[in-house]
């Protein structure tokens, strides 16, 4: 306390103090009294509510569990079930039917679709990489991944494989065909790209070994760019652009028949940078780090130098595309992503402030503080003036109500006009599911975006269900029916809304950023089903799946989608129990040591080095995304079936001694790794333990509080020895 500063009656850490009036204030018309009042003001008028909403959670949950011992699974009597909800008003009135009124939404929320990356913005690399990735070679996502097959003549080799560049060449030929159809004839077959000039205006013309011809549709041409030597021609679909690169002289364009050196495709329109489940930020240096970061995107002055292939390579944001219209005069095209903030939940508190010497919701705090810092963007980022927070982990309306009222006062006091600060609901808890309608309507004047979370949401679905019986092997929950009625209903309701056209409706992770054959096969489903964005893992994987917008017409499937019908709350809440006997011994120890292993592999980076997103290996060796949504089902999976009685204490203990020996071979080549298999005591093998052994009486499950204490006693030892 010694150490804290008094600003307005907080006790304020001086990192963050240091970073508010040095760093953030600078610049904007709000004053440091007046941000730290207003501060204050937020804090204390909502800390009451926050901490009433929390207890309302446990509240709701004691008496499910109840009812669960009671009768047992939902489908024991799902009609009592659903009544039951009601008369404890996990359920709330339906309102009657709305569309939303939310204004100043930039087109790539309303009026573009396209992929959305998510990144934890305390990697300034990654940060930068994911805004970069508006635009994206699909010459490079091709040869460099498992898109185009790796097998026989087509294997990637040391050099560069003539045979794999021209398969590459060749699919993305078929694109272009596909989205940018010739009046006749194949891009394949294409020998020149010309700009001629009509009377005012200008046009594509493509040669031919046949002879000249054009674009189907010519009003896909949009312009043109580059110099006497290199050229570029700028195309657009779907209201997404693609650049052809002509550059006879470069290696690639040398090659081609026409000088095509790259297709460069308009690929993640949106991008989360992210203070929450990708992020380990426990303490006040750590989200200063975050803030910091933030602030330097809205700024455009974030950077980055880092070693590459033996280089030194600094990484800055990208300047807009300019280009020429039709008639010759200069546009450009946005350089960068649109960027959004994911805040944290109501749930962590944070010591970084103290109220009354206690911490203060996180939540809080990241909302005056991330806002303050897009006061900044002076058009860089939104041409419309709009702050875009996504908030997470929200329990049914009465949580969004607050978010929006939190937003309202954080508006008040950095004189912003109200409903500047637009809300992202991510409906990822089942509370929220089941009241989707009117947790939209408690935000209709600043919702941007709905978006399905299938990882978290199975794992508050666990925990929810928690006393109803042992749950499916996490390959099975996936294939329920209520994992569908979950997906439709988002999207349905969405609609119903008034989204279409103004508001983004998102599905969420494809989590394994190797495999991007199959993404390409799957992942066309979400667009199908009327999603005007998805998340995916990484900019290659961005590229690739913008391709998908083009084959599908968003707007159009949510058309042929607006009147169907909705699947109802029995189908929501149908996710089954395990049979008696329904699996092996062999089963279940291979699921326990599956879930195990995936624990412990991201729980080890997590607490050892602060890494809160990473690409884990399964227990296959398949890398996957892994963050604490997917550690929150793995180990709710496991909390679930011990307390069920499918595994003992025992062997979770014995299997998870076995599985941090997997994972240290694992992570053998990492020099800053400390190993666990030789040290069971080690914070991090207890606290990846204790999230199987005591994930029962986590708040809904969540991660959070245990490895956040475990992250805070390995810095405190680091600090010692230092």
């Amino acid at each position: 306390m010694s150490d804290y500063q008094t600003k307005s009656g907080l006790s304020v850490h001086p990192l963050l103090v240091a970073f508010i009036e040095q760093r953030a204030l600078p610049g904007l018309p709000v004053s440091a009294d007046q941000f730290w009042s207003g501060f204050a003001d937020l804090v204390r008028t909502h800390a009451p509510t926050n901490a009433r909403l929390l207890e309302r959670r446990d509240d709701l949950q004691g008496q499910i569990d109840d009812w669960h011992r009671q009768h047992g699974p939902v489908d024991a009597d799902a009609e009592g079930y659903r009544r039951f909800l009601a008369e404890i008003g996990y359920l709330v009135p339906e309102p009657a039917d709305f569309t939303i009124e939310t204004q100043n939404l930039d087109p790539e929320i309303s009026s573009i679709c396209g992929p959305q990356l998510v990144v934890p913005v305390s990697n300034a690399r990654y940060a930068l990489n994911a805004a970069n990735a508006r635009w994206g070679s699909l010459y490079d996502a091709l040869y460099g991944t498992d898109a185009i097959a790796r097998e026989g003549e087509l294997a990637p080799a040391q050099g560069y494989n003539a045979a794999r560049g021209a398969a590459v060449v060749a699919r993305a030929a078929q694109f272009l065909d596909e989205a940018f159809p010739l009046a006749g004839g194949s891009h394949a077959d294409a020998t020149g790209y010309h700009v001629v000039k009509d009377g005012g205006t200008r046009h594509l013309a493509v040669d031919l070994p046949s002879g000249r011809t054009g674009l189907r549709d010519p009003a896909a041409f949009a312009g043109y760019g580059g110099t006497e030597e290199t050229g570029e021609i700028v195309l657009v679909h779907h209201g997404l652009h693609v650049i052809l690169v002509i550059d006879p002289k470069s290696p690639i364009g040398a090659s081609h028949k026409a000088g095509l050196s790259d297709v460069v495709v308009e690929a993640a329109l949106t991008t989360i940078q992210d203070c929450e489940d990708s992020v380990a930020a426990v303490d006040a240096e750590d989200k200063v780090g975050v803030y910091e970061n933030w602030l330097g995107l809205m700024q455009g002055r974030l950077e980055d130098t880092f070693e590459k292939g033996g280089k030194t390579v600094t990484r800055r944001l990208n300047p807009d595309r300019v280009y020429k219209d039709l008639e010759g005069q200069e546009a450009s095209l946005k350089g960068r992503s649109l960027l959004l903030v994911r805040n944290v939940g109501h749930l962590m508190t944070t010591d970084a402030v103290l109220l009354d010497g206690k911490p203060i919701g996180e939540g809080l705090m990241d909302a005056a503080v991330t806002a303050l810092c897009a006061m900044h963007d002076k058009g860089g980022n939104s041409r419309t003036g709009s702050i875009y927070v996504v908030k997470p982990k929200m329990h049914g309306p009465e949580e969004v109500a607050f978010a929006c009222a939190i937003f309202s006062s954080v508006e008040k006091m950095l004189g912003l006009s109200p409903n500047t600060i637009k809300i992202g609901i991510m409906d990822e808890e089942r509370r929220t599911s089941a009241n989707l309608k009117a947790a939209i309507y408690e935000a209709r004047a600043r919702v941007f975006f709905i978006n399905t979370g299938f990882l978290d949401r199975t794992g508050d679905e666990i925990h929810t269900s928690m006393e109803a019986g042992a749950v499916l092997r996490k390959d099975q929950i996936k294939s329920e029916r209520w994992i569908a009625s979950y997906e439709d209903r988002n999207v349905l309701i969405g609609l119903a809304c008034g989204f279409s056209g103004r508001a983004q409706i998102g599905k969420g992770m494809w989590a394994q950023p190797d495999n991007m054959a199959a993404m390409m096969a799957a992942k066309i489903g979400h667009p199908n089903a009327g999603a005007n964005t998805a998340w995916v893992p990484s900019p290659t994987a961005a590229t690739l799946h913008a391709l998908h917008y083009h084959q599908v017409d968003v707007f159009e499937a949510q058309k042929r989608r607006h009147n169907q019908e909705l699947p109802g709350l029995d189908a929501l809440f149908s996710m089954p129990v395990l049979a008696p006997y329904a699996l092996t011994r062999e089963e279940i120890t291979r699921e326990l040591e599956n879930n195990a292993q995936g624990v412990l592999g991201y729980v080890v980076r997590w607490v050892q080095q602060g890494v809160g997103c990473s690409k884990v290996p399964d227990i296959n060796n398949v890398g996957l995304m892994e963050d604490r949504a997917t550690c929150r089902i793995s180990s709710q999976a496991v909390a679930n079936w011990l307390r069920h009685g499918l595994v003992s204490r025992d062997e979770v203990t014995a299997v998870f001694e076995r599985m941090a020996a997997v994972v240290d071979a694992q992570n053998a080549g990492d020099p800053l790794y400390r190993p666990m298999a030789d040290n069971y005591q080690s914070v991090a093998f207890q606290a990846a333990l204790d999230l199987a052994l005591h994930g029962v009486d986590q708040p809904s499950g969540y991660t959070e509080p245990l490895l956040h204490a475990a992250r805070r006693k390995v810095k405190a030892r680091e600090r010692a020895r230092a």
